[in-house]
């Protein structure tokens, strides 16, 4: 009987699903969309009885899918930031708020810099309305009904499995993303929970991404098919697993992820805090971490200036009209602000910006420019990488946009290196995947996904149009700059 491993992966705009045989392979998917709402003003939230109904639905579809092979485990993936307020019963007294919810966006900026300064040095989260720690305080200043309530604080990973394992456990990289967590200690940071106004008690016990969950409710394991004596694994956030998923997992190897947002990401050995804040550092494991930085705007931008346009064609017809416009976009540049940003400004009241357009200009050119401006930003975020870790020695690529072959040209054409795409998206699920794997036993290590992730090619630089982007770039990067005091 073929054996599989499932990867559970909660997304921002989906839940899915993925069985891979133990060499990458997807053999089975499910997927379900997620509703986001937005309540009030600067309020970005899901609601976690919807979250759940997703989740049954993709974990009988992949179960149903799998009846003629043998699973092994499930690991899971799950995206960062989301706070939900809970009682003791496992009841959501609130709905989920999610890493672009910007409610305590007033509270960051009126912080007082000393007290910025430390938190992130403990935590390596950046001081961002992104962090539960701002929301939390939020919740405190303003008297939030459900928080006054609340026995605990969860992110959706903990809600579930507390409901479904009555586990309350957290791994080290959600907790870190936390900003509540001591990056260093792995332990919560006092003067955070201070700051939030809560109890230590009121927060999951840490426990690293190996950690096997016991306990699934009968009555849940019989409503999704769950294969009897299978175990779960608690995984990790998505961009941690991402990296692994991608098997960029070494010194100088690095990850790019776009989607909705984006993001570039390193793996290093111990953890490390950059002092000019402009990137995260998030503990994966007891011994290493994860540095970046994220960026509000990948596919959105690209989404808003199709809706903009009112381009009734398909998503890739929107694209590929953007290779008939030369590199540079015949002199337009976009800053890709529209969503705010985290990296490298962190400041939620970013916005975009098109700079040198022209009677002349018609969509490929400006769709072009949106390509190059997510590329740019990208690629300054990796610039304060290197501060810390060096240049990059490898990038691989995975996320919607690594199905457009111009956009990922664009990528390694301003970075001047060559590009590894692997054959399927699912990076962060088969990240979840191997973590269960090492869990179990059946994989040795973590550094030994390198030999079982499949590489559908690699994409060259064109080293003479990388040296008209780093001209091209010069500029971006100081129209970045001067535009920060409209902010």
């Amino acid at each position: 009987m073929e054996e599989v491993v499932i990867g559970l992966d909660f997304g921002t705009t989906s839940v899915k699903a993925v069985a891979f045989d133990l060499t990458g392979k997807v053999k089975a998917e499910a997927e379900q969309l997620i509703q986001t709402y937005y309540p009030d003003a600067d309020f970005v939230e899901q609601k976690p009885e919807e979250i759940e109904k997703g989740t049954k639905q993709v974990l009988t579809d992949i179960f149903a899918s799998t009846r003629q092979q043998q699973v092994l485990a499930v690991g899971i993936s799950c995206a960062m930031h989301s706070l939900i307020c809970v009682d003791q019963d496992g009841n959501p007294l609130s709905d989920m708020s999610i890493w672009s919810d910007g409610r305590s966006s007033e509270i960051v900026e009126q912080l007082d810099s000393e007290i910025k300064q430390r938190i992130y040095s403990k935590t390596g989260t950046p001081i961002h309305p992104m962090s539960p720690l701002f929301k939390l305080v939020w919740m405190k200043e303003h008297n939030y009904a459900p928080y006054t309530k609340a026995s605990y604080f969860m992110s959706w990973k903990e809600y579930l499995l507390f409901n479904w394992f009555g586990s309350r456990i957290v791994d080290y990289s959600m907790a870190s993303a936390t900003g509540l967590m001591n990056v260093k200690s792995l332990d919560w940071e006092p003067e955070a929970l201070q700051l939030a106004g809560i109890d230590r008690s009121q927060l999951s016990d840490i426990v690293a991404p190996t950690e096997r969950v016991n306990g699934l409710r009968p009555e849940i394991a019989d409503e999704l098919g769950w294969p009897e004596g299978t175990p779960l694994i608690i995984g990790a956030a998505d961009g941690q697993l991402a990296n692994l998923g991608n098997g960029a997992i070494k010194a100088g190897e690095v990850a790019v992820t776009v989607g909705t947002s984006g993001a570039i990401r390193q793996l290093i050995s111990g953890q490390h805090v950059n002092d000019n804040g402009e990137t995260f550092s998030y503990a994966f494991t007891k011994d290493s971490s994860i540095i970046g930085g994220p960026t509000n705007n990948g596919g959105i931008a690209l989404q808003w200036l199709k809706e903009m346009m009112e381009f009734e064609g398909s998503h890739e017809e929107f694209l590929a009209g953007a290779e008939v416009a030369p590199i540079g976009a015949d002199g337009l540049l976009f800053v890709p602000y529209v969503n705010g940003e985290r990296a490298p400004v962190w400041n939620q009241k970013a916005r975009g910006n098109f700079y040198g357009l022209s009677v002349t200009h018609r969509r490929p050119q400006l769709v072009r420019a949106v390509l190059e401006g997510i590329v740019f930003n990208i690629y300054q975020i990796g610039q304060s990488l290197e501060e810390i870790a060096g240049p990059p020695a490898s990038i691989s690529v995975n996320g919607g946009l690594s199905k457009s072959p111009l956009w990922v040209q664009i990528l390694a054409d301003v970075f001047g290196q060559e590009v590894q795409l692997a054959d399927t998206h699912h990076g962060a699920a088969w990240g979840a995947s191997w973590t269960a794997l090492v869990a179990i036993e059946k994989a040795e290590s973590f550094e030994e996904i390198k030999a079982n992730i499949p590489i559908d090619q690699v994409i060259q630089p064109d080293m003479e149009k990388h040296q008209t982007y780093q001209v091209i770039f010069k500029k971006y990067q100081q129209l970045a700059k001067d535009i920060e005091k409209y902010f």
